[in-house]
């Protein structure tokens, strides 16, 4: 049973005043008042559609609450949110895999068709899931989190991700003001569908957007300590255009082309000239994807590969603090600060442990 779609709208007008009302994000305070929560400063008409869509489930009642994400940072900013509750959280998506091509297995329907709550990032990152999801889940929320925080007038477009494909990049969790939106929809559909935890689920939105706001600080810090001319990111993966926006960085390129296959050798040539004109210092490659491409033109080029990025793995095992949303963009900015020649000093003083114990269950 759903709710019906004006009724859905009146829900996030009580609920997410500050889409009406902030332009920028600030850390949030105790009493949670619109002003202190994160919302897109302009909009348009998929984007409040995907947010009332977000918003059209019924309390439940007499059992847990089932709640299936895809991605690991999504799962595991759902499992903060939810904390020790009662919410059962489930991923869908496995770690250490492409989650671009990744098909779910027909064990993920049985999954989907039992959640009350579906949550992906949108945006078309997981299309095969969400397909499968709107079939076998016809009376779930499906919520896309990227697809409600960002109007489509702001979408990004890059060499993986060309315009002409029709799909944009859909890395907004590298930024943490998306996030903050991120975190504010999963608090209020987890408030209307369990009502009676509002207090608890309140106060983990509480915890964990200081710790984003406060890993958001420590980055700008870190970055003025970057001279402003060596800011430049050739990468494995078009991961980081919304952190490059929101920092300062320039993407002069990634190695890995929409089709998620090998670059074509003129693409490695132009790699290589655009690395020795820009005066790249470092290159970046991913701990779960080696890369021989950027290996040969850090080579090529004399620029040191850093191998260790992270994309949507996250460091550690389930249930260590690190194994986190912001465990995993502390350790990839504290990578990028430092190859760059950076000092990392603020963004290794931010403890990612919130003491919320995240229940969530991570495939591997």
């Amino acid at each position: 049973m759903r709710i019906n779609i004006p009724t859905a709208a009146l829900i996030l007008t009580c609920l997410s005043l500050a889409s009406c009302s902030s332009t920028s994000a600030t850390q949030p305070e105790g009493d949670l008042s619109p002003e202190n929560i994160s919302k897109p400063a302009d909009s348009d008409e998929n984007l409040e559609i995907a947010r009332i869509k977000c918003l059209t489930g019924i309390a439940v009642s007499g059992r847990a609450m089932r709640i299936v994400s895809t991605v690991a940072p999504i799962t595991n900013l759902v499992g903060m949110i939810a904390g020790d509750v009662g919410p059962v959280v489930k991923g869908v998506v496995p770690e250490g895999i492409n989650s671009h091509t990744f098909e779910p297995p027909p064990s993920a329907a049985a999954i989907l068709e039992q959640a009350d709550i579906i949550f992906v990032n949108g945006l078309k990152l997981e299309d095969p899931t969400l397909e499968l999801a709107k079939a076998n889940a016809p009376d779930a929320v499906i919520c896309e989190l990227g697809t409600s925080s960002l109007p489509q007038s702001s979408w990004l477009y890059d060499f993986s991700f060309p315009e002409e494909s029709g799909k944009p990049n859909p890395h907004l969790w590298t930024n943490p003001l998306s996030v903050m939106s991120y975190l504010t929809t999963i608090r209020d559909v987890l408030v209307l569908a369990d009502p009676s935890n509002i207090d608890k689920y309140e106060s983990n939105y509480v915890v964990v957007s200081k710790l984003v706001m406060d890993l958001d600080a420590a980055m700008k810090v870190s970055t003025e300590t970057v001279p402003a001319n060596v800011r430049k990111l050739l990468t494995y993966h078009d991961a980081y255009a919304y952190f490059a926006l929101r920092y300062g960085y320039e993407v002069i390129g990634a190695i890995q082309p929409q089709s998620f296959e090998e670059p074509s050798p003129s693409d490695i040539a132009a790699l290589i000239d655009q690395v020795k004109s820009k005066k790249v210092k470092a290159v970046f490659g991913s701990e779960v994807f080696p890369s021989p491409v950027l290996e040969q033109i850090g080579k090529e080029t004399g620029v040191r590969y850093v191998d260790v990025l992270r994309d949507d793995d996250l460091p550690g095992e389930p249930g260590d603090a690190d194994h986190s949303w912001a465990g995993l963009m502390k350790f990839n900015y504290i990578t990028i600060v430092e190859a760059l020649g950076g000092d990392a000093s603020a963004l290794k003083a931010v403890s990612v442990d919130t003491k919320i114990p995240d229940k969530a269950n991570y495939p591997q």
